[in-house]
């Protein structure tokens, strides 16, 4: 598997021929404002009173799910540990940032290749500002065998590893002291970590479980 500079932004190929190049144009129908206000991450997401929210995505991918939060007002930092992936999330955003019909959401978008386990904890050992939300999308086992995944996006699956440390991601998530932690599931799909959430919004094929930790003084 790797990385090309193809005609239209940088592209992953793997050995089987299939290829991807991330275009977050797809998503233009679903920033709709008719739409975006209905997306459940958005609604999971919503903190009542801030008037400009921000947000911790911990497994960004190609950062379709941030672009909506961006979208909504929200001012998203997105953390990809995979290098490949994270190469390609920041090429799409910078083709992104210069259609108009999608910069003045990437623009809230700051993209970072790194563990995010570990930026959560430096964050919550620093004076910085506690996020409003914490974002997980984790990759389980149970997933890469959706088949809702398409062909090209295996790709991606190659690439990414199921989430061997929940405990870790949450306990990570929890020590950055967001108002909400939102965790993006299988709509049957267990807890993660086993720990309940305040509540779940749930769709069709995606559930949204929402943490509220108390608030420190």
């Amino acid at each position: 598997m790797e990385l090309y500079e193809g005609q239209d932004g940088l592209t992953l190929v793997g050995e089987d021929g299939l290829s991807l190049t991330p275009d977050l144009t797809e998503m233009l129908p679903r920033l709709r404002r008719d739409r975006l206000a209905h997306e459940l991450l958005v609604r999971a997401a919503k903190i009542r009173g801030v008037e400009h929210p921000t947000a911790f995505d911990a497994t960004a991918g190609l950062g379709e799910d941030a672009l909506l939060l961006a979208a909504a007002g929200f001012t998203v930092t997105l953390y990809e540990s995979d290098p490949m992936i994270a190469a390609l999330l920041v090429d799409s955003l910078a083709r992104a940032a210069a259609d108009p019909r999608l910069s003045n959401a990437v623009v809230r978008m700051q993209a970072r290749e790194g563990d995010s386990i570990a930026a959560l904890h430096k964050l919550a050992d620093s004076d910085a500002e506690p996020p409003d939300v914490v974002y997980l999308d984790p990759m389980f086992p149970e997933r890469r065998k959706s088949a809702a995944v398409g062909k090209k996006f295996q790709l991606l699956h190659e690439l990414e590893r199921p989430c061997a440390n929940p405990e870790e991601l949450l306990e990570a998530a929890l020590a950055a002291r967001p108002r909400k932690i939102v965790v993006k599931r299988p709509v049957k799909g267990p807890y993660l970590a086993d720990v309940k959430p305040s509540y779940s919004l749930a769709g069709k094929a995606v559930r949204f479980d929402v943490m509220v930790p108390p608030r420190q003084p």
